[in-house]
């Protein structure tokens, strides 16, 4: 098996062990601490490794190889943190066990890696960073001083690998350039790092170690409410979005169509015909909808001047209140009002604006009659003092602070989005309940970080040759599309040459492909490369693995066909998401416990027939 970056000779304290300390904000970008001229993944990783202090095998329970890097968070006060680099090599005996994010995000059929590479804001950061803390006993196990490249407030405990929720971050790279981000945890967790900072330092390691693709489930959530539902109606994509992450695949069978969908009929529903759907039932949320919405008469740009409109809005309010708060249609309160303003044009103007806005204390409140088809119009009173004739304020805007926001936030979610909430006669907002469901089913976010190929050598490479090779193994039932390798030669290097440097790299990537021998080429031999391969060209080199007959699928793929298994499920998922799941115990396909009505609440049942083979046992039981 090709060896690992741990193999390569180093010495405890080496490479980072001359005290640096780096800055948080600007770690992994170019020149900080690495150059990143590597044309891969595994090279600039490589890069990185020798800025950093090798802790040996003593930080990770597991005994993995384990590199540090102290990062200066502030410098007054003086604030550090440890970021972790753990080296996981592939275990043979854990052959059928694949990367579970792999197979979610639909990545199940790609090759098993040699390696992969995990980036740790370990948990306890606030304790550890603590000097107090120096002195105190710890449940870990650690170090028992502060190695001499550390700031006096830092200190490297003893992580574990399955505890990734407790991380500040973790994320990790299979060594061909694929990665997950598992998870973060920002102020609202308990960390000391704002979410986006995390964020930041995370996307400038994958650009800098020159990633291909980066996926993340997004479970995100503020104050208990999913981030990727508010944040996605309020701009149209997911928090992960401003870092460039966008919907790879949903949940539950959820397509981009109809996440685009579902994320447009919230947003474009009518305020007015939200309120007529809840009627009478919640106050508040009515003095929530009119303390975020400006009086239309004083930022509409209009060809009337302020005093004009609020005159208008004056007198229109008066009729309704003559009414005795009946609703009243929309040409008998023109009519009323024309008494006192000759310009029709304003009155229509002010008409059409006004419904639904707060005037007062009295809020008015404008619906379709389902039987007349007409505008009709009334008066709320939404004052304690009911005997309040307060008219000279076109609304009451009260003073919103931040835990306002958040309170009215967290109101309107429950209301509009939680199933509890909703009644059986209220068709907009269960709507907007299944629209939301949608939204929610929209998990698992990708972004591409790999640009297109080059097509010419840099100047920096000088006189060498940069072609861009993929293999074909010959005589296998699996036939992986493998990402393009860059594959850089002297000028005067001859096919042989490049077919040793092709089997050198990609078995130092693959397990699957540790015996690979490269086969077959446009030109055999000794033969010269320049002028039979175009510098930047791609080529799909064939070879074969001396592997038994029918083994090859189950050593090569994350989730090959021994565990692979088949999903048919109503909403029209065919793979595994990653959501709750149940097997038939007669064919064994699987299902969402959802769709086949299973509370998430309820355990699963320990026996448990689909539809299909129930049918098929009821007829053959009549047949009997």
């Amino acid at each position: 098996m090709a060896s690992s970056i741990s193999d390569r000779k180093r010495k405890r304290g080496g490479g980072g062990g001359d005290g640096r300390v780096f800055r948080f904000k600007t770690f992994g970008e170019q020149g900080n601490p690495a150059e990143f001229d590597g044309r891969c993944f595994l090279e600039n990783l490589r890069q990185l490794l020798d800025y950093g202090h090798f802790e040996g095998n003593d930080v990770c329970f597991r005994g993995f190889p384990c590199w540090s890097f102290v990062l200066e968070v502030n410098r007054q006060p003086p604030v550090h943190v440890v970021l972790l680099v753990i080296e996981e090599p592939f275990d043979p005996s854990s052959l059928g066990q694949g990367c579970k994010p792999c197979l979610f995000v639909g990545w199940g059929q790609h090759l098993i890696c040699n390696s992969k590479y995990h980036f740790l804001l370990p948990s306890l950061s606030k304790e550890s960073l603590s000097k107090e803390s120096l002195s105190k006993e710890s449940r870990l196990t650690h170090l028992d001083e502060p190695t001499p490249h550390m700031p006096s407030t830092t200190r490297v405990e003893r992580v574990d690998l399955t505890e990734t929720r407790k991380h500040v971050m973790h994320g990790v790279f299979h060594s061909n350039g694929f990665g997950h981000l598992l998870w973060i945890n920002g102020l609202g967790s308990g960390s000391d790092l704002h979410g986006h900072r995390i964020m930041g330092l995370w996307d400038r390691l994958c650009t800098g170690l020159r990633a291909r693709k980066v996926s993340l489930c997004d479970v995100s959530q503020k104050r208990g409410m999913e981030l990727r539902l508010l944040h996605g109606l309020a701009y149209g994509n997911p928090w992960f979005g401003r870092w460039g992450y966008q919907f790879f695949r949903g949940s539950f069978g959820i397509t981009l169509p109809v996440y685009k969908t579902a994320l447009e009929a919230i947003q474009t529903v009518p305020l007015s015909l939200l309120m007529n759907d809840l009627g009478n039932s919640s106050r508040e949320f009515q003095y929530i909808f009119s303390s975020y919405n400006e009086g239309i008469l004083l930022e509409t740009s209009c060809r009337w001047s302020r005093k004009r409109v609020d005159l208008a809005i004056r007198v229109i309010v008066e009729a309704l209140r003559k009414a005795e708060f009946r609703w009243v249609s929309r040409q008998e309160v023109r009519d009323a009002a024309r008494a006192y303003i000759g310009d029709t044009g304003l009155l229509d103007f002010v008409l059409k604006s006004l419904g639904n806005h707060m005037v007062g204390h009295f809020l008015v409140r404008r619906c379709l009659n389902p039987v007349t088809k007409v505008l009709e119009y009334c008066l709320e009173d939404m004052s304690k003092e009911p005997n309040s004739n307060n008219l000279n304020t076109v609304r009451t805007r009260p003073t919103i602070t931040r835990i306002h926001i958040l309170k009215d936030l967290f109101y309107l979610y429950g209301y509009l989005f939680k199933e509890q909430y909703l009644g059986a006669n209220r068709s907009i907002i269960g709507s907007l309940q299944i629209a939301a469901r949608i939204i929610l089913d929209a998990k698992h976010l990708v972004k591409e970080y790999e640009q297109d190929l080059p097509s010419k050598v840099d100047i920096g490479l000088g006189a060498k040759l940069m072609i861009f090779c993929t293999v074909l193994l010959k005589d296998c039932t699996v036939k992986p599309v493998l990402p393009y390798e860059c594959i850089v030669l002297k000028d005067n290097a001859t096919v042989n040459d490049l077919k040793a440097e092709v089997e050198r790299r990609f078995r130092e990537l693959y397990f699957g492909l540790r015996s690979f021998v490269a086969e077959s080429l446009a030109a055999k031999g000794p033969e010269m490369l320049f002028g039979l391969v175009e510098v930047g060209r791609r080529l799909v080199i064939e070879g074969s693995c001396n592997y038994p007959q029918g083994s090859v699928a189950n050593e090569m793929l994350e989730w090959g066909e021994a565990n692979y298994r088949v999903v048919d499920c109503g909403c029209g998922a065919a793979e595994d998401d990653g959501e709750r799941m149940i097997a038939c115990d007669i064919c064994e396909v699987m299902q969402h416990s959802r769709c086949v009505r299973i509370p998430d609440c309820e355990e699963l049942p320990h026996i448990f027939l689909c539809k299909r083979c129930e049918e098929e046992i009821t007829l053959l039981s009549n047949l009997a």
